[in-house]
């Protein structure tokens, strides 16, 4: 199957070409003005000043901030942008883009003084600056994992008060395409519950998603044992979720996809990172696979269908009269027709 790449391409193509440009554009600073969207009505705005063409404004716009801004993304993303001060700053919530949730100012002259390295891993951060502020809710869920793991480790977490204590932990809820679907995170001492809801336009789409859907939970049969555990469910969500889905959402296009994460994939370092880069990323890998899926079977039945076709036009009389009967053009050595009825 395809992937869908976690960095955004035209950002970075975008910033590349401004920091390292080749001969044919290199010069003075040009103006820039570019608006990318990106699938889930994600918009980034990146811009030169209306002074100074050497210094770029880079907004991104999500459904979803508010929502982050509970799990401290602001935080989360100065952690992720400060080791480049030197040529970019963070602005504050009140010189942001209008119209947009975060801002960031980067000098290019400054950029290119430190270096195609310095660049170059500066651009690719700035490429996941949407994977970077969706991690926050994640990260948030994660820390609260490793606080009840502790707290717990030697009780009898089987014990009704425990029992009672975990069932009562907030969900955590972010509505990455609105009211819509959602992401809800429910986190406890030994797993991290992710919850997806989505929905499905088509009839066809709800059919092909059960059949993606039984190749996950039939891989880690198979052979992928470590990976985490995959359920769906139709209409009602499930029950640890059922107290924060809004009431009067249950449709019958409407599914959940439940991952239940483990503390294998919870380890802190380069393995909780790349989960969190591959679980945030599953609703719109899921839905793409859905369309490629689709358009792949198109593709096979519109061939099928001109090879029928060919095999009719074959067999067609090439003259045939107003009765659809064949109109017999042979003639014998004198040139003479041949007369259908006659001895």
């Amino acid at each position: 199957m395809l992937q869908i790449e976690q960095s955004n391409l035209l950002i970075e193509n975008t910033l590349g070409d401004r920091l390292y440009p080749s001969e044919e554009n290199s010069g003075s600073a040009k103006l820039l003005d570019r608006i990318i969207s990106d699938f889930d009505f994600t918009n980034y705005h990146i811009s030169t000043l209306p002074d100074d063409n050497t210094k770029l404004l880079i907004s991104v716009y999500l459904q979803c901030w508010e929502d982050l801004v509970r799990f401290g993304v602001d935080l989360y993303l100065s952690k992720k942008y400060t080791s480049y001060s030197a040529a970019l700053t963070i602005l504050p919530a009140s010189d942001v883009e209008t119209g947009y949730n975060y801002s960031l100012l980067l000098d290019t002259e400054a950029a290119i003084a430190e270096g195609v390295e310095f660049s170059q891993a500066m651009v690719a951060e700035l490429a996941l600056l949407k994977r970077n502020a969706m991690a926050a809710a994640f990260e948030s869920a994660f820390n609260r994992y490793d606080e009840l793991a502790q707290q717990y480790s030697g009780e009898n977490t089987y014990s009704e008060e425990i029992q009672a204590a975990l069932q009562a932990e907030p969900t955590l809820l972010v509505r990455h395409r609105g009211d819509e679907e959602s992401i809800f995170i429910k986190p406890s001492f030994d797993r991290v519950t992710v919850v997806f809801s989505t929905t499905f336009k088509d009839d066809t789409d709800k059919i092909f998603g059960k059949v993606f859907l039984q190749e996950f939970v039939d891989a880690r049969k198979r052979s992928v044992q470590t990976a985490p555990q995959v359920l769906f469910t139709d209409k009602e969500p499930p029950l640890d979720i059922q107290d924060v889905v809004p009431r009067g959402s249950v449709s019958d296009n409407k599914g959940y996809v439940t991952f239940v994460l483990f503390p294998r994939h919870l380890t802190k370092g380069d393995r909780r990172e790349n989960c969190i880069s591959h679980i945030q990323f599953f609703r719109n890998y899921f839905h793409y696979h859905i369309k490629c899926a689709k358009a792949y079977m198109h593709s096979r039945m519109r061939f099928r269908v001109k090879e029928f076709l060919k095999v009719l036009n074959r067999a067609k009389p090439e003259n045939v009269d107003d009765d659809g009967k064949a109109i017999d053009t042979r003639k014998t050595a004198s040139g003479r027709k041949f007369e259908a009825g006659r001895a």
